[in-house]
């Protein structure tokens, strides 16, 4: 409102490899007094109390307690995207900090790339590219062939709002749908996209043509997907990943495509990110990789910083938190 101190907000930077969108930033300052690390670590006796906010643009600032504690005002940070499992909630919470993420808005682009991941997998559009584009072409051999997406069987480790909107797409694919999840969907749900609830996971690795991964990172995900699942999955499968590159063991996947255990992965995660360049993830031709971009569209993006000013308003203001994440 005119006339009042707008509230101080801490950023990264803007722009550069991790700072907030140049274009974000006028929408913002119409609401926030940004303040860069740079400032911040320049005059902390002043804006460590000036400062009631964190906008966590991808993991940065970092938090950890020797900025808690020089933030005595600090009420929330709004992080963007799902994953939180680069924020220790117990930490935030002890300091009597709120947490938000902004899972729903991400959802439609993740399942849509989800879906791009496994077409380009099974139907070898990287390689077939490079065999286009490549000066040493002569000829295109008959027998340089794919594998069908309509009709294969889709297993979903993850049924929250990203995989469910996978296997909405999936449906239009007449793929046969397993899923497993910590919670079984109601039947209507169910139903509506024609999936079927495995209690076990190894139900689902043994049947699926792809497997595709969709959870959160948490302990209990942690390198879900080892060398026995992948033992488990079908010589002929594809695993595919946009949930985070922990969920899966790499030292066993390289393992396994290597030694065609499985067939191919598609992944948008990988640890660390990037991958050192001489990593064997990299020299593998049946694996594609992508940079991390489940979410990387314009609109999205948008929508994910007025989600998070939405998140800080509601917090500063002592109102219910649109997307509260909840230790």
């Amino acid at each position: 409102m005119e006339g009042q101190e707008l509230p101080y907000v801490l950023i990264d930077c803007v722009g550069g490899k991790h700072g907030v969108y140049e274009d974000h930033v006028e929408f913002l300052e119409k609401h926030f007094h940004l303040i860069t690390m740079k400032e911040y670590l320049e005059n902390k006796k002043f804006l460590g109390k000036k400062i009631r906010a964190v906008y966590m643009w991808y993991h940065k600032p970092v938090i950890n307690e020797e900025l808690l504690q020089s933030l005595p005002n600090l009420k929330i940070v709004a992080s963007s995207g799902v994953g939180i499992d680069h924020l220790d909630l117990s930490l935030l919470s002890s300091y009597g900090v709120k947490v938000s993420n902004t899972p729903f808005v991400v959802s439609t682009d993740t399942a849509d790339l989800g879906m791009a991941l496994m077409l380009a997998s099974s139907r070898r559009l990287v390689e077939g590219y490079q065999m286009a584009v490549s000066p040493d072409t002569e000829y295109f051999p008959a027998d340089w062939l794919g594998a069908e997406v309509s009709g294969a069987t889709l297993g979903i480790v993850g049924m929250g709002t990203i995989g469910y909107k996978v296997a909405e797409r999936a449906k239009a694919f007449e793929m046969k749908i397993l899923y497993h999840n910590r919670n079984q969907r109601n039947k209507e749900e169910e139903s509506a996209v024609g999936a079927i609830y495995c209690k076990k996971i190894d139900d689902l690795l043994q049947q699926s043509d792809f497997v595709l991964l969709s959870v959160n990172l948490t302990p209990q995900t942690h390198k879900l997907i080892g060398k026995r699942e992948l033992e488990l999955m079908k010589p002929t499968a594809t695993l595919i990943n946009i949930s985070r590159g922990l969920v899966v063991d790499q030292d066993a996947l390289v393992g396994a495509l290597q030694n065609k255990v499985i067939k191919a992965a598609a992944l948008d995660v990988t640890y660390p990110e990037p991958l050192p360049r001489d990593h064997p993830l990299l020299k593998l031709k049946n694996v594609i990789i992508t940079p991390h971009i489940g979410s990387a569209t314009k609109k999205t993006r948008r929508l994910m910083m007025e989600n998070m000013t939405e998140s800080i308003q509601a917090g500063l203001r002592g109102l219910p938190i649109p997307n509260e994440v909840i230790p």
